[in-house]
């Protein structure tokens, strides 16, 4: 599979909002903490991932359909990390 540009920056660009959304995820891990994270910040970002997998499989968009199938990851596990430190 070759690569153009156009692709590679999306790729690149995908590589940064997972990164960045996972290390809130990781930073919530490692504090015990939820303060300042509000509940519905990951049921959205869950919602709104999974809904755009469907969207970019239907249009083709590889890119896409990876960085949401990891959002939706990052979602399930900053909720879970949000209850465990509610507790």
């Amino acid at each position: 599979m070759e690569l153009n540009t156009t692709e590679i920056l999306g790729w690149l660009c995908a590589s940064v909002l997972v990164i960045t959304i996972s290390r809130q995820v990781y930073t919530q891990w490692r504090d015990k903490t939820s303060r300042g994270v509000s509940k519905w910040l990951f049921i959205g970002q869950f919602s709104a991932s999974f809904g755009f997998i469907i969207y970019s499989w239907l249009v083709e968009s590889w890119v896409f359909v990876v960085t949401n199938f990891l959002m939706c990851l990052t979602a399930l596990v900053g909720q879970f990390l949000y209850y465990q430190n509610k507790k």
